[in-house]
């Protein structure tokens, strides 16, 4: 959740005209992060969950290269960047052990 507030304190600094496009699209993939977790912890069987996990994990990539996109493009700086791919990649590692822990798992999820 904390990914999510950086990238919307980013994204209010983008110009205007940029609402409907790079705003939303950094925006929309940045909630879809914790949205899938929690679809993926709501589903009854483990292998159901890491299918979620994978879709969150697919969206913290599409944020990051959005993140570069806007950067290359002047309406980020480079020290939010840094800031939002240091946070992006510590979500990925407690995703990719959450993944390896349900992927080992032999139980039904709550």
């Amino acid at each position: 959740m904390s990914l999510v507030k950086l990238t919307y304190a980013i994204t209010k600094t983008f110009p205007y005209e940029e609402r409907y496009g790079l705003t939303s699209q950094i925006n929309r993939s940045s909630v879809s992060v914790p949205a899938n977790i929690a679809e993926g912890v709501g589903r009854k069987y483990p292998n159901e969950a890491v299918h979620f996990f994978y879709i969150a994990r697919g969206s913290l990539y599409e944020l990051e290269t959005l993140l570069e996109v806007g950067l290359c493009a002047n309406m980020l700086n480079e020290q939010s960047f840094l800031k939002s791919t240091d946070q992006i990649a510590d979500c990925l590692r407690k995703l990719n052990g959450l993944i390896r822990y349900f992927k080992n798992a032999n139980f039904k999820a709550p």
